[in-house]
């Protein structure tokens, strides 16, 4: 029996103090929370006689429990949404899934600083530049900036273990301070030129660099004349080439543009005087919600989120039919104690800026659209080419990647009619194998994925098998008692010459192979899903090599710590010289005892 709540008697008891209340389903999960200046007043609107909203219709429906929790103050209760927000993830407030933190540029605080690319908390020393709005752009700036400053962007390991040059000096875009090809005076006038440059003082940069060509000039040193004149060239090119530059220091814009059930909000970030990038957000957002609404969620979660690098500007410009909020300002600026502007009627270049964000808006909502009927249309085509009869609601694809046996990784990535769903993706990391054996590593990955997925519900329509019939053979085997639960099996096999157009499908089974012409939309579908999968697979597996290659040997070797291994390495000079150490030599080290030196050289010698 459904259970009814007494709303007369709940609001007979509520305070008008400013708060933040609850609502709840039958199951007793939250399905909505807000925030109130006046609770009671607020919450009585909910249970007026005539409700316009459909959305507030269809929530008071399903209400069978609130709660409240009190505030001093509306911002306090701003903040507290927020929270709760965040903490429940209720199906009737706007939800922004973007848990992803911005990247930088970072400048490190090392004799020879290097320059790179971060992501996540700042613990190490050093300026960071930024944020950019994804990780193309910093790769992009990080490319140009080898281009013009010749600082190193190695690794420090790299950098530690080189005896002489490497190609990065022959090309010019680095002056080798690793075996002092260089003075330090030298490198640190490049370092100091870079950190302007990515301050946004280009103009002080040229100027300094033409002061430093005729100095050169005039003492008869053309060689190094020469050097800065194609610094001063190459920046001036650079000047010349990036169109979107203004007088703001730091500023964001929103756009926001919405239709056939989707929305877009578009973000622009201005730093420096120039326009850095872009980025969209696609907010989950229930029917009927105004606007003002919208845009105060997505503010919140967005700028008070506890992502790292998220930074708050001075400014932040909204769109321009949208309302002011006072308190949404001072809860932003009691954040980062400062003071935040959001601003709606602006005029000159801030307009412009306006006028921008509400054109990438609309632009990445009709891309979205377009996305979700061209997936709809090769969905169908699939249906068509399986004769199958009914909508396929999910699909998945499996992949393995490894180098050589080694780091092995198996993806899974989900579709629906419309889009990928990302957030159902997983990685499986596969151990206790055959290196090399795809075979048992398909079997492992089928295993981590599906043992529970009965209990779960997410059993997808159809399961594809990047591969031929051996890896199809894996999955058969392990859905051969599954009855009618088993979903689709087919493999996509690639042609002889493994070109893209030539795959074919197996079907589990009969093995029958389905042919489909090059652009059949089915197969473009297929192809879509592989590449994703493969995507994804290849991404795992190179984050795991490569933290496979940070993890010193060293550690490795029962007795030997984070602080054991740097002392050993700093007394010997290096991994290398380490591995090359006598016994005698390693049991010269400061702590290292003469059984420690012995396993450590051993260990080097049994590998």
């Amino acid at each position: 029996m459904t259970k009814t709540f007494d709303s007369e008697n709940f609001l007979r008891h509520l305070t008008h103090q400013p708060g933040v209340y609850r609502m709840y389903d039958e199951a007793g999960d939250v399905i909505y929370v807000g925030k109130a200046k006046d609770l009671r007043k607020r919450v009585s609107s909910y249970f007026r006689e005539k409700v316009d909203r459909v959305k507030t219709q269809v929530l008071v429906k399903q209400i069978a429990d609130m709660d409240v929790t009190v505030t001093n103050t509306e911002a306090e209760a701003l903040i507290l949404e927020n929270t709760f927000i965040k903490k429940y993830r209720p199906r009737y407030n706007v939800l922004l899934r973007d848990d992803k933190s911005y990247p930088y540029i970072i400048l490190t605080d090392h004799q020879h600083p290097r320059l790179g690319f971060h992501r996540g908390a700042r613990r190490q020393k050093g300026d960071y530049f930024g944020p950019f709005p994804n990780g193309a752009a910093v790769r992009e700036s990080l490319r140009l900036m080898q281009k013009i400053f010749p600082v190193r962007q190695c690794e420090d390991s790299y950098y530690r273990a080189r005896s002489r040059p490497c190609l990065q000096y022959q090309l010019k875009r680095c002056l080798a301070p690793c075996v002092n090809v260089c003075t330090d005076e030298e490198y640190a006038e490049q370092v100091r030129f870079a950190k302007q440059f990515l301050g946004g003082k280009n103009q002080q940069v040229i100027d300094q660099l033409v002061s430093k060509m005729e100095t050169a000039s005039e003492a008869l040193d053309f060689e190094r004349a020469a050097r800065y004149r194609d610094q001063i060239a190459m920046l001036r090119r650079t000047q010349e080439r990036n169109s979107v530059t203004g007088a703001q220091q730091e500023l964001d814009v929103i756009g926001l543009a919405r239709g056939n059930g989707f929305v877009t909000v578009q973000m622009l970030f201005v730093r420096d005087n120039h326009l850095q990038g872009s980025r969209s957000y696609f907010p989950k957002v229930p029917a009927d919600t105004p606007d003002d609404e919208l845009l105060r969620a997505f503010l919140l979660q967005f700028y008070l989120s506890d992502t790292a690098g998220r930074k708050v500007p001075s400014e932040i410009i909204l769109p321009a039919d949208a309302s002011r909020d006072d308190v949404l300002a001072e809860v932003m600026g009691q954040a980062v104690n400062k003071k935040v502007r959001l601003l709606q009627n602006v005029r000159g270049e801030r307009k412009q800026y306006q006028q921008l964000a509400q054109k990438n808006a609309v632009n990445a909502l009709e891309s979205k659209l377009n996305q979700q009927s061209t997936m709809n249309r090769r969905t169908k085509a699939l249906e068509q080419v399986l004769e199958l009869g009914v909508p396929i609601q999910r699909m998945e694809c499996f992949d393995i990647s490894h180098t050589m046996g080694q780091q092995t990784v198996a993806s899974c990535v989900v579709f629906d009619q419309n889009e990928p769903k990302k957030t159902d993706y997983r990685r499986y990391n596969i151990d206790g194998i055959t290196p090399g054996d795809d075979y048992a590593a398909m079997s492992k990955a089928l295993a981590k994925r599906y043992d529970n997925a009965k209990e779960a519900g997410n059993i997808p329509d159809i399961l594809f098998i990047d591969g031929g019939k051996g890896q199809l053979a894996q999955a058969e085997k392990y859905f051969a008692d599954w009855g009618k639960e088993t979903p689709l099996l087919i493999g996509v096999a690639k042609g002889e010459s493994r070109k893209p157009g030539l795959e074919t499908l197996i079907m589990a089974g009969s093995h029958e192979t389905i042919p489909l012409n090059k652009d059949a939309s089915a197969l473009h579908l297929i192809q879509h899903i592989r590449d994703e999968s493969h995507r994804f697979a290849i991404t795992g597996h190179r984050q795991k090599r490569g933290k496979a290659k940070k993890t010193s040997s060293l550690e490795q070797i029962e007795g030997i710590g984070a602080k054991r291994r740097q002392k050993i390495l700093k007394n010997l000079g290096g991994l290398h010289e380490v591995k090359n150490a006598s016994i005698e030599q390693l049991a010269n080290v400061p702590g290292i005892s003469r059984a420690l030196a012995e396993k450590i050289y051993y260990s080097f010698r049994d590998e």
